[in-house]
């Protein structure tokens, strides 16, 4: 069976799951769009550094103060207008020694540049950005040559952003970035609360564990059902298909594996097809699969209204018609109990009165006549019917039909011995209960109440005759008789003929109906019969 009930339920796990992978992806992308903002950043900056102290190093007044063509303080005004203008940290100018022509703070102009990262524009005459620590503090700075209009570098201009604004501008981005993770997490988590509530919804509100134990029970519900249980789709393609089933349907030559396939083609005359568009019920229908007779029940399958399937469910006829006899023989049974029961009773009663009433005389003699009678009648059927079961049934029957105040009379000339197959017993139990039953019923309101029972065994057969003297069958009925429901009596009669048909079609026997002697009606049964060893 499924394991116990989880810690969290479905609800619960798909949340934190929708949640979890929403924060992880968040975060993830946070990571990746923080570094490439922070390169980004730090790029813009530096390209624009780098832009200002290319005008700066283009400028006249700037080349021609290097060059010696002007004064320092003038260069100094000059240059601290486009630094305000550009609104940079500094704008140093310098000449090939490295001592500063312009800074923000005059006091250290014509002192040597502070950094350590100026040598590669002395040297090299290239542009580029570094990161280094000045007088005015950690900065990233922008190094681009001077050169005087003959080309020759006549000094170097640095242009620095202190990283502390740097940071403060990738702060500013953060902050953004982290607003936007913050809605897509609330974002995420309302999804998930959403999605598990409709799944849960989607399942009844069911847990996995409680669907696992369900699909459990279902599957050993099925297997143990004594019907078969065939269900399809709304395709008509097979989707459940049962022990029982695949039992009857292997009985019929339909082998291999059946889930899948459409209906139509594996299983004829399942009218499912029919059930799928109609969403009718259709119950006790007979069917016919490959000559296999089934008894079937069809009903469609709706969720919320719609079909979506429909199921079969169907036993086979024969082991139907097996159990109805069965029943059928135990209601004989019952039934001559019952005669032999309140025939006993009427006896004690008559016994007692004789008692109370001091007549011992006329008891003595009463009793001698019961029990010689009753001796004589056991006698002479134990003669000639040998099996005790069926003898004890016909004896049952004798008392029925004195309750009934019919004479019931075993011909003398009959002769039963007892059979190689007991099995043989219970039909014969049902076809002679029917036949005597229906011969009582018969003669209930003829003058003269009689019916004779025989049997004859030769060569290998049995023959049964059951006549009465009652009114008799009417000819234009013929074997309509035998038929299932059919009945002058009550209108739910009419199964005791058609019980006996069924068990001599299984038994390959046959059974004819003419008029009796006595005018009533004469059945005789004729079927194959094996005595018992050492029994005549």
């Amino acid at each position: 069976m499924s394991a116990g009930k989880p810690l969290f339920n479905l609800q619960t796990k798909i949340a934190i799951l929708v949640c979890g992978v929403v924060a992880v992806a968040l975060l993830v992308t946070n990571v990746l769009i923080t570094r490439h903002i922070t390169a980004t950043v730090e790029t813009s900056i530096g390209g624009n550094a780098a832009d200002i102290a290319r005008i700066v190093a283009k400028s006249p007044p700037v080349i021609a103060s290097l060059t010696g063509g002007r004064d320092a303080p003038e260069i100094q005004l000059f240059v601290e207008d486009i630094r305000r203008a550009t609104n940079v940290e500094f704008i140093v100018v310098f000449d090939m020694d490295g001592i500063r022509k312009t800074h923000p703070n005059p006091a250290i102009i014509g002192q040597h540049f502070v950094g350590g990262d100026e040598e590669a524009v002395l040297r090299a005459g290239r542009e580029y950005i570094s990161i280094a620590k000045g007088t005015l503090g950690l900065s990233l700075r922008a190094f681009t040559p001077v050169l005087d209009p003959s080309g020759r570098q006549v000094g170097a201009v640095s242009v620095g952003i202190l990283l502390h604004d740097v940071e403060r501008e990738i702060a500013r981005t953060h902050s953004i970035i982290y607003l936007a993770v913050g809605v897509g997490l609330l974002v995420g988590v309302a999804g998930a609360l959403l999605l598990a509530a409709n799944i849960k919804k989607t399942m009844f509100g069911l847990e996995p564990f409680a669907i696992a134990r369900l699909v459990e029970e279902r599957n050993a519900m099925l297997q143990s059902v004594r019907e078969g249980v065939l269900a399809v789709d709304k395709d008509a393609r097979i989707t459940v298909v049962n022990d029982e089933a695949q039992r009857i349907l292997r009985k019929a030559g339909i082998d291999g594996d059946l889930i899948g396939s459409e209906v139509a083609g594996r299983v004829a005359n399942t009218r499912l097809q029919e059930v799928l568009a109609s969403g009718e019920v259709e119950l006790d229908r007979e069917q016919s699969i490959n000559g296999v007779e089934v008894l079937t029940n069809r009903m469609p399958i709706k969720v919320a209204g719609e079909v979506v399937g429909a199921i079969a469910t169907f036993r086979d006829k024969t082991e139907i018609r097996l159990l109805a006899e069965q029943l059928s023989g135990i209601r004989i049974y019952a039934e001559a109990l019952r005669a032999q029961t309140h025939e006993f009773m009427n006896k004690l009663h008559v016994i007692l009165g004789m008692v109370r009433m001091e007549c011992y005389d006329q008891l003595a003699a009463y009793i001698t006549d019961i029990a010689q009678a009753r001796r004589s009648e056991a006698s002479a059927v134990t003669a000639q019917i040998r099996d005790p079961v069926l003898a004890g049934f016909i004896l049952g029957k004798h008392s029925r039909a004195r309750e009934l105040g019919v004479e019931l009379v075993v011909t003398p000339a009959s002769s039963l011995p007892a059979p190689a197959d007991q099995e043989i017993v219970h039909e014969l139990i049902t076809i002679v209960g029917n036949l005597i039953d229906n011969a009582l019923d018969a003669v209930a309101d003829a003058g003269c109440k009689r019916v004779e029972l025989g049997f004859a065994v030769a060569g290998g057969g049995l023959t049964i005759t059951v006549a009465d003297s009652g009114p008799g069958i009417d000819p234009e009925v013929g074997d309509g008789i035998f038929a299932k429901g059919y009945s002058t009596k009550a209108a739910d009669r009419g199964l005791g003929l058609y019980l006996v048909a069924c068990g001599l079609e299984r038994l390959g026997g046959r059974i004819a109906v003419s008029a009796g002697d006595g005018g009533g009606a004469c059945f005789t049964v004729t079927m194959p019969y094996q005595a018992a060893e050492g029994t005549a």
